[in-house]
């Protein structure tokens, strides 16, 4: 008579021992291996954002759009001119579907009929739109003398930044200083960008494996994986962060590919 003889609970114990030990190599690489799809279909989408903007501007005099959201005189948004997206409110705050119109309203969607190109895969449960023009580009007149509104008189074009993948956006176009060895906004009290007054600030975005996507006014669209931990734990808003950062060279870089320089003498980076 043959006799069925079960597992020993020590041998379940080593069976489960070298599953966990297997998910926890495997995790982490599924993990990495998803955010670089995403990173790869963010980067197909700002180029594909980009292409809209230069076509927009060759059939304008190469004037280029406004870079702020919202109709003609809206958000700092010129009378006689039109937001390359229109502004639908916060996306904590809004229908999706009043998000998209927003989009399909802007000066850009006819180069580019379609909404998904506006939000990158990593885009959280509601945000239609993550993607930000910087003021530079025609957009909020932070350093009105140094505003970009002929693309003409763009120098060094494959080395300004256009787009970039915000994330959490705001009404205006994305702010970085030009005279101050900051980031845009103030030391964090409270975590996450939606907590107390964080949603006005423009963090360094950090949803891109501790860096983000941006495109260039040639077209072309480079990852940036930020260097300096302070850029990385001011990004995600973290208690005790502060955007005054004198010697990080992510700030530095980021700064003289919206402005085209810094309009201060830096401290020394850190290495």
């Amino acid at each position: 008579m043959n006799e069925h003889r079960g597992f020993t609970l020590i041998e379940l114990l080593v069976v489960i021992a070298i599953i966990a030990v297997l998910m926890a190599i495997l995790v982490p690489t599924l993990h990495r291996a998803r955010e670089q799809g995403q990173r790869a279909a963010c980067l197909s989408n700002l180029k594909q954002l980009t292409a809209a903007w230069i076509m927009y501007a060759d059939e304008n005099d190469n004037k280029i759009v406004a870079g702020s959201t919202g109709r003609g005189g809206e958000n700092n948004v010129p009378p006689k001119e039109d937001g390359w997206v229109h502004w639908a409110g916060y996306s904590d705050a809004t229908t999706e579907q009043n998000q998209i119109r927003a989009i399909e309203e802007g000066a850009l969607f006819p180069y580019g009929k379609t909404s998904k190109l506006y939000k990158c895969p990593s885009g959280l449960r509601g945000e239609m739109r993550t993607y930000s023009i910087v003021d530079s580009m025609n957009g909020w007149p932070t350093k009105p003398d140094l505003i970009v509104k002929n693309r003409m008189r763009i120098d060094r074009p494959g080395e300004r930044i256009v787009f970039v993948d915000e994330g959490w956006v705001t009404l205006a176009s994305w702010s970085i200083p030009y005279d101050r060895e900051a980031w845009w906004g103030s030391a964090v009290t409270q975590p996450g960008i939606l907590a107390g007054g964080n949603r006005n600030f423009d963090p360094p975005p950090v949803r891109h494996g501790d860096g983000t996507d941006f495109s260039f006014a040639d077209g072309r669209s480079e990852y940036w994986k930020w260097l300096d931990r302070r850029t990385i734990e001011y990004g995600k808003m973290m208690p005790g962060s502060n955007p005054l950062q004198p010697g990080n060279p992510d700030l530095h870089r980021t700064q003289k590919a919206v402005w085209g320089k810094l309009g201060y003498v830096p401290v020394p980076e850190n290495n």
